[in-house]
């Protein structure tokens, strides 16, 4: 299947209502009426594997993974499965009380490896606070990523040893970074591109508005991959927007794609496809990998509350390893020998992390009350003062210790 034209899928907006009672049922009869255009012409998805693992071929996008061999898919494959062992340790050490806070990218790994190994080693990426998988490809030791979950730094690796920057907690801000970025490499002269990730509650914000309109005046080469998990937390993606995320782009003079965020071969290619027009001097792409947030928004959220059990089985049966795994049995491209080795490999990572992470220091329990005014601040000092007491009377009850 082909790019649809995001002109041809943008519902037309009816003429203005008469005033008086007439033009309040008049609304609501158009608007029942865009909603049953929209849902009914709801966007095919870029894909070149079924969640059966059956290669589906598109003239479009082939091209960029026409070269891709068994050993490429087996490292893809190898990629997201090491990626999730990470993520679940990284979870379980947060309910051990070992980590303050994980967000957890279950379910998201073929967005991420897919789009991760489409870039160049010169490419500079924008994360947000879940792109551990891209930080696999970029090189970013897992163990890094944890220090700032744990509370004892604001980061943990160099952003420009890895061209990976920081994660970024403000939601939406990370798009202006890149499209800044991304402006300077126009005015260097050099070839690479930019990318920012973001999910689709941050496509709301006005940040990204913003870096929209900038990057598509100064034809910036950025990629703009929105990873539409379905949920802003406990915000289903139809409260957040009347059209497909993607068809966004077209307001802002730029194209949009929507890809299968279950599946890697896809979000490689047309990841590798939006940066080429990048470095082509084309602009900007809005690439919306449409996938699934298995776990919970972070650990201290609880998906019960606002989704069914039914939508996550759904979903699991399009899980993006499995699929993988499916197409590499079904092409005799992996036996059991390899599906083995990767799982001790596996746990030995786990160990690693585990490891780590209680190796590394408590996090000082007073630096929140530094560096909040130059000079001091009398209810700063009073606060900083309640919370020492409420640290000392645990010390009281335990005797002393």
């Amino acid at each position: 299947m082909t790019v649809e034209s995001t002109a041809a899928r943008t519902p037309r907006r009816s003429a203005g209502n008469k005033a008086g009672t007439t033009g309040t049922k008049r609304t609501t009869s158009t608007t029942k009426k865009a909603t049953g255009a929209r849902k009914s012409a709801e966007p095919a998805l870029v894909q070149l594997l079924t969640p059966e693992g059956k290669r589906v071929k598109n003239a479009e996008f082939d091209k960029y993974v026409a070269d891709i061999t068994a050993d490429d898919l087996r490292g893809l494959y190898r990629d997201m499965v090491l990626t999730r062992r990470f993520d679940a340790e990284a979870t379980s050490l947060q309910r051990q009380g070992e980590l303050g806070l994980w967000a957890s990218l279950l379910g998201q790994e073929a967005a991420q490896i897919g789009s991760g190994r489409a870039l160049r080693d010169d490419d500079y990426v924008f994360p947000t606070y879940r792109e551990h998988g891209v930080a696999w490809c970029r090189g970013v030791d897992p163990t890094n990523l944890l220090g700032m979950f744990r509370g004892v730094n604001n980061g943990g690796w160099d952003p420009n040893g890895n061209n990976f920057h920081l994660y970024t907690i403000v939601i939406g801000s990370q798009a202006l970074h890149a499209t800044g970025y991304a402006m300077g490499v126009t005015k260097d002269g050099a070839d690479s591109a930019v990318i920012a990730y973001f999910g689709d509650g941050a496509s709301s914000q006005g940040d990204v508005a913003e870096a929209f309109t900038f990057s598509a005046v100064y034809n910036a080469p950025v990629v703009f991959f929105c990873q539409n998990n379905q949920w802003a937390i406990s915000e289903p993606t139809e409260k957040q927007s009347r059209v497909p995320l993607y068809q966004r782009a077209q307001g802002f003079g730029f194209p949009g794609v929507r890809v299968d965020g279950n599946d890697v071969l896809a979000n490689l290619a047309v990841t590798k496809w939006a940066l080429e027009r990048a470095r082509a001097g084309e602009g900007p792409t809005l690439v919306e990998a449409f996938t699934y947030r298995m776990g919970a928004h972070t650990t201290s959220d609880d998906p019960t509350r606002y989704r069914h059990d039914e939508e996550r089985a759904a979903w699991e049966a399009k899980d993006p390893i499995l699929r993988l795994r499916r197409h590499l049995e079904v092409s005799n491209h992996a036996d059991e020998g390899f599906f083995a080795e990767l799982e001790t490999e596996s746990e030995a990572l786990g160990k690693r992390v585990r490891e780590a992470v209680r190796a590394m220091p408590d996090p000082d329990h007073f630096a929140i009350f530094e560096n909040v005014y130059a000079d001091g601040h009398a209810l700063v000092d009073e606060e900083r003062a309640q919370f020492a007491a409420y640290q000392a009377s645990f010390a009281d009850e335990d005797g002393g210790k």
